[in-house]
């Protein structure tokens, strides 16, 4: 008897389906946005403003009214190690603003005793008021110079505490002196607040002419808290806060400094 032996066909394995939703989600995303979603959510980093624009975008609008960098003294000119442990830094996203301010101290001083009068300046925020660091992110001397103030590097949004409410994507810069009306401002100094404002709004492509939103973050300043704000890019202490500050002297020249920064910035 003749026995026939039927051959098992193989199974073909059917593919795995994926359902039309999953490959919906992921290909609404690019690589890059993927790859970022997940470097965030690994890091845990906290940012206190949300970015919204691409940098690239960013950079484009920045590179066509690039201010140059002035010179800028370091940190290490002036500060010595008290011993007590610094915070690390506070970043933003970016700078949109730059609030000016005068340090109300006296104004007849030799430019070479300018790191001793800025370490007073440091000690009497940390020390009395308790500050983690100097508030304003840069300082101007009479003759001219500029020096680096709070720590996180120059070229970088470092969260100040500078301005009641208004402290984030802004930069300050304090003239050292008092100039209350009838104080005569050297020319020096409102040159080199001009190029610094120029060099710090460009990196983010802002004319120093415009007026800009913030957000205020405390009810101390002049809006309530969650406020927005429109208030100018290059502004006095006094537009955020109740103050006399930067000094009805220095407050004076804001427009023509707002003029010669964007000239600086190659604007019109």
């Amino acid at each position: 008897m003749r026995v026939i032996r039927r051959r098992r066909r193989a199974r073909r394995r059917r593919p795995v389906r994926i359902p039309g939703a999953v490959l919906l989600t992921f290909g609404c995303l690019p690589g890059l946005a993927v790859v970022l979603a997940l470097v965030l959510s690994a890091s845990g980093a906290e940012r206190s403003v949300p970015v919204r624009s691409p940098r690239p975008v960013r950079v484009q609008a920045a590179s066509l009214h690039q201010a140059p960098k002035p010179r800028i003294v370091p940190r290490e000119a002036w500060a010595r190690d008290s011993g007590r442990t610094r915070p690390p830094p506070r970043y933003d996203d970016r700078v949109v603003a730059v609030f000016v301010h005068h340090t109300d101290s006296p104004g007849r001083y030799r430019c070479a005793e300018v790191p001793r009068i800025i370490r007073a300046l440091h000690a009497g925020q940390t020390r009395h008021r308790r500050w983690d660091d100097i508030g304003y992110h840069f300082l101007v001397d009479r003759c001219g110079t500029i020096y680096e103030g709070r720590a996180g590097g120059v070229d970088r949004p470092v969260t100040g505490a500078h301005t009641q409410g208004f402290n984030h994507r802004t930069t300050g810069i304090a003239a050292l002196g008092t100039f209350t009306a009838g104080t005569t401002v050297p020319r020096a100094m409102t040159d080199a607040i001009s190029a610094l404002a120029a060099w710090k709004l460009s990196l983010a492509g802002i004319d120093p002419r415009s007026r800009v939103r913030l957000v205020s973050s405390n009810g101390h300043s002049r809006y309530r808290t969650g406020t927005t704000a429109l208030l100018p890019a290059l502004a006095g202490h006094n537009d955020g806060y109740r103050t006399s500050c930067p000094g009805a002297a220095l407050t004076a020249l804001l427009p023509a400094i707002r003029e010669r920064a964007a000239r600086l910035q190659g604007r019109q």
